[in-house]
């Protein structure tokens, strides 16, 4: 038996229905880290407005340790950014901003948690679909070829019979492409949706960031603030 008559056999008595349920568990998955993902940037945004006036409001004083620990206390983005930058303040402008442009890799990196598999879904369930759709065209033209040969009007009701089989066979292979692109749709439109999520929420933290490294460069020493905001 040749290479291509085994693969050939291996597909037919693995039919394309596996294909099916291949889909659909990959479908689950993405549905899951769909909602799990919305929750989870839903749960770090924050109202930037309210929250640069409270945290300008603190910096304006001095109290800086007041303005850490009311930033740790919101899950947000932006907060946690800013909190990295305050607690070098002592250290000055320069210190504070690597501190903040680390947090953002950091928080980055959290945003962008299960996203790469939203996206190969959405780039390969399609061919995934299309693979099942070329086992059930082989199992079609495999029973076609063994349609019985002869001659008279028996023969052609047998062929004709044959066709229908064929066509329904095809008709139900096509299937899988089909699920294959339903599965991707939904997978496609959430990543993008979330990337454009991530930028924003990412953009969102210059506000508190350029607060931050505001106030840090006035000629007030932030090492003395931090202390008497310690005290």
């Amino acid at each position: 038996m040749s290479t291509i008559d085994a693969a050939k056999q291996i597909m037919l008595r693995s039919g394309a229905s596996w294909v099916l349920w291949f889909l659909g568990a990959l479908s689950l998955i993405s549905i899951g880290i769909i909602f799990e993902r919305w929750l989870f940037y839903r749960a770090r945004t924050c109202d930037l407005d309210a929250t640069a006036r409270r945290l300008g409001s603190r910096l304006a004083a001095g109290e800086f340790a007041t303005a850490i620990s009311e930033l740790r206390a919101t899950p947000s983005v932006a907060a946690a950014i800013a909190a990295a930058g305050l607690e070098l303040a002592e250290r000055g402008p320069q210190a504070a901003d690597k501190a903040m442009q680390s947090a953002a890799a950091l928080e980055r990196s959290r945003l962008e948690q299960r996203l790469a598999y939203l996206g190969t879904l959405g780039n390969n369930a399609p061919f995934i679909g299309l693979f099942g759709t070329v086992i059930g065209v082989i199992g079609a033209f495999e029973e076609l070829g063994h349609g019985a040969p002869g001659h008279g009007a028996g023969a052609a009701a047998a062929a004709q019979v044959a066709s229908q089989a064929v066509m329904s066979s095809i008709a139900e292979a096509l299937v899988a492409t089909a699920v294959g692109i339903l599965v991707a749709l939904p997978a496609v439109a959430a990543y993008n949706f979330f990337q454009r999520r991530i930028a924003s929420l990412l953009s969102g933290t210059e506000v508190l960031s350029n607060l931050v490294l505001a106030y840090l460069s006035e000629d007030r020493s932030p090492t003395t603030s931090a202390r008497v905001a310690a005290r």
